[in-house]
């Protein structure tokens, strides 16, 4: 049995693009983040102890979005997921997905992303 902590269209601003223009101006980003954990005991007790805190997730989200960087979308989402593995022992597996909401293309498109999935102790995941 696999249960899930699900965080969906996180919006934040952010710095992130191979171009200049998009490193210099603030632009919009989705992220959606889903935890694999045992959530019996967190269910049983009804204790926030026994769970993840979605609210320190999204946090993670915010940070990697908002304060740091990158080039490419993929980055952002393998930061966040090594951040996730890294602070939550309880979590065997993260799905992290980015989604540039305005990407530089010279078309119609309602957004450009990625999706990364980690698991605990396979390349990639700790």
């Amino acid at each position: 049995m696999t249960d899930r902590i699900l965080l969906h269209a996180m919006a934040f601003e952010g710095r992130h693009g191979v171009l200049a223009d998009e490193k210099e101006r603030p632009q919009p980003f989705e992220v959606d983040v889903e935890l694999a954990l045992d959530l019996g005991d967190a269910g049983t007790r009804d204790d926030l102890a026994a769970t993840v805190d979605y609210g320190a997730v999204f946090e993670v989200a915010r940070r990697a979005v908002e304060t740091t960087t990158h080039d490419l979308v993929e980055a952002i989402a393998e930061s966040i997921a090594r951040d996730v593995l890294a602070g939550w022992p309880a979590v065997d597996e993260v799905v992290v997905r980015v989604r540039k909401m305005q990407p530089p293309i010279d078309g119609s498109l309602a957004w450009a992303g990625v999706e990364v999935r980690r698991r605990r102790g396979e390349a990639g995941g700790r």
